[in-house]
Formats: structure tokens, C-alpha cells, sequence
């Protein structure tokens, strides 16, 4: 039997990188994987290849969130797993003093799993539980100069074990994963000589693939998790050291 063998997984932002993994391998794993995003193309495609559905998720909009689990429960009955994992990075610090910046980042990063969580839970309590896991960064482990980033991946860490204290008597469990250096779209914003700057912080000394974070996701998503929440993970290479 797969480790998630009948579980619905609805997975934000699963167009590329971390979210696609993801999606693959909670497929490989036997679920029935949702696949949502603001790339279109790109998550049908992904969908396609996971043999799940594709729905359009502005993860900053309540009505969207509506709508798509509305969706889903309607078609599935359930959803077992969420795995909050859209997110936008943007450089910047105090200095740079851009609030439009800081305010777009804090919508999709930390509004954008706030909303999930909200509307998800609900549907997991109903069905006598579930696991949610929300993306955070190694950003929310340490102080980073990109501040509006950080601050966002702080408040995710936060509101994961607030969450869990308050979902564990209905049987949902909330955890917060801490990826490091991923190779993604988002690492390749940075110039080549900050990667190199960053890598040398890594004691393990290179960065790391979005299946090996997916690796992670799909554990907490699975019953081998049962005891596992209000937990932060860091997968990480030991940056967060």
C-alpha cells in the first residue's frame, strides 16, 4: 500500500519547482493530487503528468479559495492534505523602504496561507482530520536582508504552530518546512555571485533539489507523521545553524 493511498492532496502553487515536485510525488505516492496556481499552462501540464486536476487559485483571494475547494469537495467529498507552498520573493530592505513590495509579499506569502488554512480546516474537521503543511524558508529560521520575504516566512513559522495547538483535538495536523537553497525559479532572481556567497553558508556545501523538500512534504503528509505537528523542519543543509 502507498503512503498516501485515497488521500485527496490540494497543493497551491505547484505549477514548477517545489509545488510540482510535490504534486509528482504525491502522486507517486497515490494520491489524488489538486493541483492549483496562477500559471495555467504550466499546471495543466503538471496535473496531466500527476494524473490530477488543475484549478486556477489566486491564494490572496478568498473567493478564489472558495471556489476551489467548493470544487473539490463536491468532486472528492474530502480533502485530506494541504500543502501551502505558493510564494513570491522579492529583494529589498529597510533602506529600500518599499512598502508596495513588502504588503505584496505579506498577501501572497503569509494572507495566501492564512486563507488556506482557513478554508481547508474546516472540510479536514468534518472529515475527522487531516495534515496541513505550510512552506516557510530557512528565511524563518534567521534574520535575512530581504525583510518583507523574512518577515512573511517568520509569520508562516507562527501562525503553523498557533494553528496546530488550536486544529489538534479535531485531528489536523499543521507543520512548517524550512527549505534552504532550493534549485528553483526563486534562487535563480539571485546573481550568480550571491548564490556562491549563499552555497558557502551551507555546511553541506551545495544547494538542494525540490524533490528532496517534496520528500519531506510527503512525509508529514502521510500517517507516519501521526504524532508530528506544531513541528519546523529545516531542510536546509544546516544553513539555519
Amino acid at each position: 500500500m502507498a503512503r498516501l493511498d485515497n488521500a485527496v492532496i490540494l497543493i497551491t502553487g505547484a505549477a514548477r519547482g517545489q509545488g510540482e515536485a510535490e504534486a509528482l510525488k504525491a502522486a507517486a505516492a497515490g494520491a489524488t493530487v489538486v493541483v492549483t496556481d496562477v500559471l495555467d499552462d504550466e499546471g495543466i501540464d503538471v496535473a496531466n503528468r500527476a494524473g490530477g486536476a488543475y484549478h486556477r487559485l489566486d491564494v490572496t483571494q478568498a473567493a478564489s479559495w472558495v471556489d476551489v475547494v467548493g470544487a473539490v469537495t463536491a468532486e472528492h467529498g474530502r480533502i485530506d492534505g494541504l500543502v501551502n507552498n505558493a510564494g513570491i520573493f522579492r529583494h529589498g530592505g529597510v533602506l529600500e523602504g518599499d512598502v508596495d513590495s513588502f504588503r505584496l509579499i505579506t498577501e501572497v506569502n503569509q494572507v495566501g496561507v492564512f486563507n488556506g488554512m482557513v478554508h481547508v480546516a474546516p472540510v479536514m474537521k468534518d472529515n475527522g482530520g487531516g495534515s496541513i503543511v505550510n512552506i516557510s524558508s530557512v528565511a524563518g529560521l534567521r534574520g535575512l536582508g530581504t525583510i518583507g520575504y523574512t518577515a512573511s516566512k517568520w509569520a508562516v513559522r507562527g501562525m503553523s504552530k498557533a494553528a496546530a495547538r488550536e486544529l489538534a483535538p479535531h485531528g489536523i495536523r499543521v507543520n512548517s518546512v524550512h527549505p534552504g537553497l532550493i534549485e528553483t525559479e526563486m534562487l535563480s532572481q539571485l546573481s550568480g555571485g550571491a548564490n556562491d556567497a549563499l552555497t558557502a553558508m551551507v555546511p553541506l556545501g551545495r544547494t538542494a533539489t525540490s524533490e528532496e523538500v517534496a520528500d519531506v512534504v510527503i512525509f508529514l503528509l502521510s500517517d507516519e507523521a501521526s504524532y508530528v505537528t506544531g513541528a519546523e523542519i529545516a531542510v536546509d543543509g544546516a544553513m539555519s545553524t
